[in-house]
């Protein structure tokens, strides 16, 4: 998991976005479709047509990093407007990572009652 620092604000670009785009391609999406500085220290997030792969810009405050996972099966939950821009929360983002629908995470199991 990215070690995301407090106050970081996570955004999803919906729709699908161009998956051989790299940073230069994803920093202008960020510009002109998010309407965002892609170098404020946000995380954003765009996810291919498949829906198998991401992609995540951020920029550290020394550079841009660019981050991708593939899922071997299954796919990435995603929003479905486009051209917009939904945020999450970081705890949100790591059950987005792992594959798990982050709008309504469930428990695997139910936790005994004490008594």
């Amino acid at each position: 998991m990215i070690p995301v620092p407090a106050g970081t604000r996570v955004w999803l670009a919906t729709g699908a976005t161009d998956m051989r785009k790299g940073f230069g391609g994803l920093a202008l999406n960020v510009q002109e479709v998010l309407k965002r500085d892609p170098h404020c220290g946000h995380l954003f997030v765009f996810r291919g047509k498949r829906g198998d792969l991401i992609k995540l810009l951020w920029h550290d405050g020394q550079g841009l990093c660019l981050f991708a996972k593939r899922l071997e099966r299954g796919r990435f939950i995603w929003p479905s407007t486009a051209g917009e821009a939904v945020t999450i929360s970081s705890a949100q983002l790591g059950y987005l990572l792992e594959g798990i629908d982050w709008r309504a995470p469930q428990y695997t199991h139910r936790p005994e009652l004490a008594g």
